[in-house]
């Protein structure tokens, strides 16, 4: 979890300690407010001390509860300025994959050029749909989400447009482990390898692959976006990070040149796209 998320979750914590102990009719303790919720004391105790999120109903029914409702839009506020940074998935996913890719359509939409590592799966925006049936099915599960596996993939598909269009610029990297990751049948990882293949040399794609045995300046982690210079999302298990402020957008901008003095291109990718798709079995 990020230092600036702990922190904003531990202030809104001090916040609603405040509350309780401001409460009009009186100061409130841990217990007797938990009661008033029909929640567990142990739950009063990790909001207030900064050890869980509370959700929007959970900000209401407190402020609600200490009798000052008005305090709600403040703390709402607060949550909101933090969630904005850290997207946990399970929010994001509450109501499936469909409507997480419909926020990445519109911000793809507005970008000029974008960066992105990918240290596990092929690029979304050069999946095709039976590999992105298997890549979604597998973190439905993952999180327990619902399955909206036949719409999200149509969304994803409709972000693939962009890549056709003038006026946007995609530069993209993959380790080379990635070609051989096993997420779905060998038939189709076949197809998704010849699909990689054929955007080698387009005039809106730049597509690196960095090779497993080639020296690299970083040790290759996690993927990640950088759109415009101006937002860095980095992907992890519990959320996407939507980090905004020019230094650390700077800091993966760095990352990113470092991998990419290790990658291929043209011929030598499709070497490499090759090479994976002959190791596979049939």
């Amino acid at each position: 979890m990020s230092t600036d998320f702990q922190q904003a979750r531990s202030a809104l914590g001090v916040r609603l300690r405040e509350l309780r102990e401001a409460s009009p009719g009186g100061r409130l303790t841990g217990s007797v407010l938990a009661g008033r919720l029909g929640w567990t004391q142990s739950k009063v105790s990790k909001l207030e001390n900064g050890r869980q999120t509370a959700g929007v109903e959970d900000l209401r029914a407190w402020a609600e509860a200490t009798g000052q409702p008005e305090a709600f839009e403040e703390l709402h506020g607060r949550l909101k300025g933090f969630e904005a940074r850290t997207r946990s998935w399970r929010r994001q996913l509450a109501s499936g994959h469909r409507p997480v890719q419909e926020t990445w359509n519109a911000l793809v939409a507005q970008a000029r050029e974008i960066h992105e590592w990918e240290s596990s799966t092929v690029s979304g925006l050069l999946q095709t749909a039976d590999y992105a049936r298997h890549v979604f099915t597998a973190y439905a599960d993952l999180q327990k989400s619902p399955r909206d596996t036949e719409d999200a993939v149509r969304a994803r598909l409709q972000r693939q447009e962009w890549i056709y269009q003038p006026g946007h610029r995609f530069r993209l990297l993959m380790w080379e482990a990635v070609l051989r990751t096993r997420i779905c049948p060998p038939d189709v990882l076949a197809a998704q390898l010849d699909r990689l293949s054929g955007v080698v040399g387009m005039d809106t794609v730049n597509l690196g692959i960095v090779p497993l045995d080639a020296p690299v300046r970083i040790p290759p982690a996690n993927s990640f976006f950088v759109v415009d210079e101006r937002l860095a999302v980095v992907e992890d298990w519990h959320a996407e990070l939507w980090l905004d402020d020019a230094p650390t957008v700077g800091t993966y901008r760095r990352v990113w040149r470092r991998l990419e003095a290790s990658a291929v291109y043209g011929a030598d990718a499709q070497r490499l796209i090759a090479a994976a798709r002959r190791g596979l079995p049939g």
